[in-house]
């Protein structure tokens, strides 16, 4: 967990520091440069800032920068104060797109389909594929994933549930992250959440069942560990598949 605190805090004071930092760097080049050009120099900052950590940071981030945008380059210099309405307009729509952007950035980064490239992981998910198109048996691959994603997933046990979608569980998404109910739930700074957490199995759009996942308490298994679990339970689909032909 310290890992996760620290990166955090590192991301929160990047985002009041770093719009700082850079408009020390082009205050003595102010009179050589349109406030527009200022801003969108402000935005990369936002953007940097929110793709290198989460949503709180890049908000942050976008309205650090505004302040400091507003306090060197707009006149009066050096006072918390607007008096042009070009330069009011600037900084509305600095914070407004400083703002949409740090969501974008940060919502592309956590939703981003990682590379599969650790030797181990490519290993389990090659032989489970090759034992779900072999097997005549589903159940072989069912047990295979259970143990796989024990290990994976840092968890206290595993268990299959055919065809049964009872009550509303917290849920393993396909794109790695994890929702209970409407909210999503951020494993990277909470870790997993400590009821049991499913990950449904379908091929296609034919349901099979859903692994119920008993977390750790205190379990963080990455995004690539959850992208790699997704696509193990998806191995148990194409084993129910080939048993059907």
């Amino acid at each position: 967990m310290p890992r996760y605190l620290d990166r955090d805090r590192l991301a929160l004071l990047a985002a009041v520091v770093a719009p700082l930092a850079v408009a020390g760097v082009l205050v003595p080049f102010r009179t050589h440069f349109a406030n527009a050009n200022v801003a969108l120099v402000m935005v990369v900052v936002v953007v940097a800032v929110a793709a290198n950590g989460h949503r709180v940071a890049g908000a942050l981030a976008a309205l650090s920068a505004t302040v400091w945008f507003d306090f060197f380059f707009t006149k009066p210099y050096e006072h918390f104060s607007i008096t042009r309405s070009a330069d009011i307009q600037m900084a509305v729509l600095l914070l407004l797109v400083g703002l949409s952007v740090s969501q974008i950035a940060a919502r592309a980064r956590r939703l981003q389909v990682i590379a599969i490239t650790d030797a181990g992981y490519l290993a389990q998910i090659h032989d489970t594929a090759e034992l779900a198109r072999s097997s005549a048996s589903p159940d072989r691959v069912v047990d295979r994933v259970k143990a796989q994603l024990t290990d994976l997933l840092g968890l206290r046990g595993c268990r299959f549930e055919f065809g049964s979608l009872l009550g509303h569980p917290p849920r393993l998404e396909r794109d790695g992250t994890v929702s209970v109910g409407a909210r999503s739930w951020d494993v990277d700074r909470r870790g997993l959440p400590t009821e049991e957490v499913e990950v449904r199995v379908y091929r296609g759009d034919h349901f099979y069942g859903r692994f119920m996942l008993d977390p750790t308490p205190g379990s963080m298994p990455s995004l690539q560990a959850r992208l790699v679990a997704v696509t193990l339970a998806d191995q148990v689909g194409s084993a129910f598949e080939q048993a059907e032909r």
